[in-house]
């Protein structure tokens, strides 16, 4: 059985949001707030932080109006506005077509927890010593930053690839 385009869609945002809920749930239920556990010594680290703010708690300080427009209001207009483009644009290709998905499923997801707990739960954290360190994040964070970088991969780095043969 195919399923239409559109359907892959909205199956892959749900699937996004999805796992990022069922993480933050399992966080919550399971690590207490600010509680640290090494996974792989100080390297992979799981704690359970409230994030008030936007990336790496950006903005915490805001006021609760400027918050409302800045972290709920604008970001649901926009969220909404890749959701349309993503279905009506038949042009985009199928990689262009996942990573922008993959972005609106953790963007709604991380919306949501603003709008139900007034905060977004992050866990993660990844420090390799130098040449690699993380803030700490979460599965939504990781579908945003999975898709800027295939988009990044789709729109500059393959039509170079193509020009070159």
């Amino acid at each position: 059985m195919k399923i239409s385009r559109n359907a892959a869609i909205i199956i892959l945002v749900i699937i996004n949001i999805a796992l990022d809920q069922i993480s933050k749930v399992l966080v919550r239920a399971y690590i207490r707030l600010n509680e640290v556990i090494e996974l792989i010594g100080d390297k992979f680290i799981l704690t359970n932080v409230e994030n008030e703010g936007a990336f790496l708690g950006m903005w915490s300080d805001m006021s609760g109006a400027l918050r409302l427009i800045l972290l709920i209001i604008l970001p649901v207009a926009v969220l909404g506005y890749l959701i349309y483009y993503i279905i009506s644009n038949k042009s985009l290709d199928r990689l262009s077509t996942i990573a922008l998905s993959c972005i609106a499923g953790g963007g709604i997801a991380n919306i949501f927890d603003r709008i139900a707990f007034g905060k977004v739960t992050d866990f993660l954290f990844i420090d390799l010593g130098g040449v690699f360190k993380t803030g700490i994040f979460n599965v939504a964070d990781m579908s945003v930053t999975f898709g800027l970088l295939v988009l990044v991969y789709t729109w500059f780095i393959a039509p170079k690839k193509k020009n070159i043969s």
